[in-house]
């Protein structure tokens, strides 16, 4: 429980955390020093002081009970600091503890003289060069003053602002230093963070030895997955170029068949056509294309655009809730076009009607693509954003003739923008709830 309560107030951030562990133990040693060192030995010292003092009191207060009260040069004659202060009108007056409140020592001195010698009736500590005290005699009160050096060091609080100031001035400059040995991790982080949302930032690694080998390993595996998409690209692009002309030569000799006889091979000629451009957009969605880089979008604009299209087509698609404001976000506008398209799709294929709904945070962008399809069930929908996964039992088979690459497209474009892809289950039509979010 006591951890709970101590990291929900723990900062977030990197710099927090290593402000607190620089500062905390500079903070800590100082009161330490304060409290447990500096206490002890000023009230040592003002005690041995204070002794001291007592004595030529004690002296005074002796002579004043024997005789006739003593004068100033007798007073004097005691001890050179001591002297005879003009009696004060009327009885002894109610001093109190008049003690400034930057006064270290102050409670110590008038603790010590009242405990040494009982006579003294009140103690005035208001100037802090000297320290006044009305002693009862058996001829009447003293007023007597002496300099407050003789029962305090001087100065006392000086330590404690040399401590405070140095210590202040140290950590500043161990912090400087310490927050160039982080900005490099920082630079890191916002590098990495940025290649998760499908941008490539220029980063070179900097700073210490562990922090260049994490950076030059970042750097590597960005190179290595860079080129993976690339190869598996061109690879599937090559193998798409590459059937397309001997299917045109298919549907050209089909043609000069008869029309009734070459009906269901056209069909399966077509079938292979969208298979092949099925496995090209999936390639696609997870290497960027050339002309779709990242350029600021207004997200209403995309759907506004989507609308306007399934319009002129027709489509059983309405606009749903729109919140949050009307500000560009970096996104691949060809990326998100085709994943939104790929949502349409598929709920108007296994539903007869959609509602496109998009809210806009400070954190990301959320399109919600809702159906009254018969859904996917809870325990298969991670299942569902696989590649060539098709949930026969719980979409119509006899509905379209995809290859199981929608949705995993989808995933992949959510994921090269940082988000992810959530499926859920319709609260308005009973269908399929499926939410593109995108990180700003």
């Amino acid at each position: 429980m006591f951890w709970q309560w101590i990291k929900q107030y723990m900062p977030r951030g990197l710099y927090g955390r290593a402000a607190l562990i620089l500062i905390f133990p500079v903070v800590f040693l100082q009161l330490l020093v304060s409290v447990v060192f500096i206490q002890r030995h000023f009230e040592g010292v003002t005690r041995q002081m204070t002794a001291s003092v007592l004595v030529d009191l004690a002296f005074v207060t002796r002579v004043a009970d024997d005789g006739p009260p003593p004068n100033r040069a007798q007073v004097s004659a005691i001890a050179a600091d001591l002297q005879l202060e003009p009696a004060w009108p009327g009885n002894i007056p109610d001093i109190g503890d008049d003690t400034p409140f930057v006064d270290f020592t102050g409670g110590g001195v008038r603790r010590y003289l009242q405990d040494g010698l009982p006579q003294i009736a009140e103690i005035s500590l208001a100037d802090s060069r000297r320290v006044t005290v009305w002693i009862e005699t058996g001829q009447g009160p003293l007023r007597l003053s002496f300099a407050r050096g003789r029962v305090s060091a001087s100065n006392p609080h000086q330590l404690l602002v040399i401590m405070v100031v140095l210590g202040g001035i140290m950590t500043a400059i161990a912090f400087l230093f310490l927050r160039n040995q982080l900005r490099p991790m920082m630079r890191l982080g916002a590098a990495a963070q940025a290649y998760g949302r499908g941008r490539i930032v220029h980063y070179t690694p900097g700073g210490a030895q562990e922090v260049r080998a994490a950076g030059t390993a970042f750097l590597d595996m960005r190179n290595r997955i860079e080129r993976q998409s690339q190869s598996r690209t061109l690879m599937l692009s090559g193998v798409s170029h590459d059937l397309r002309t001997p299917l045109t030569r298919m549907r050209l000799g089909l043609s000069m068949l008869d029309e009734a006889d070459a009906a269901p091979l056209l069909q399966d000629v077509d079938d292979m056509q969208r298979l092949l451009d099925a496995f090209l957009d999936f390639a696609r969605s997870d290497a960027a294309d050339a002309a779709d880089t990242i350029e600021p979008v207004v997200p209403q604009d995309l759907l506004a655009d989507l609308l306007a299209d399934v319009g002129r087509a027709s489509q059983p698609v309405t606009e749903g809730e729109v919140t949050g404001r009307a500000d560009a976000v970096p996104l691949r506008r060809l990326a998100v076009n085709r994943a939104l398209d790929n949502l349409v799709g598929n709920a108007l294929r296994y539903g007869t009607r959609a509602v496109v709904s998009l809210h806009v945070t400070d954190r990301a962008v959320r399109f919600v693509v809702e159906d009254d399809g018969p859904g996917i069930p809870p325990d298969r929908r991670e299942e569902a954003q696989r590649p060539f996964v098709r949930l026969d039992p719980a979409r119509n088979q006899d509905a379209g003739t995809g290859v199981g690459l929608g949705l995993s497209i989808v995933a992949d474009i959510a994921r090269s923008h940082g988000g992810m892809l959530r499926l859920g289950e319709s609260e308005t039509l009973g269908g399929l709830k499926a939410e593109l979010v995108l990180a700003r």
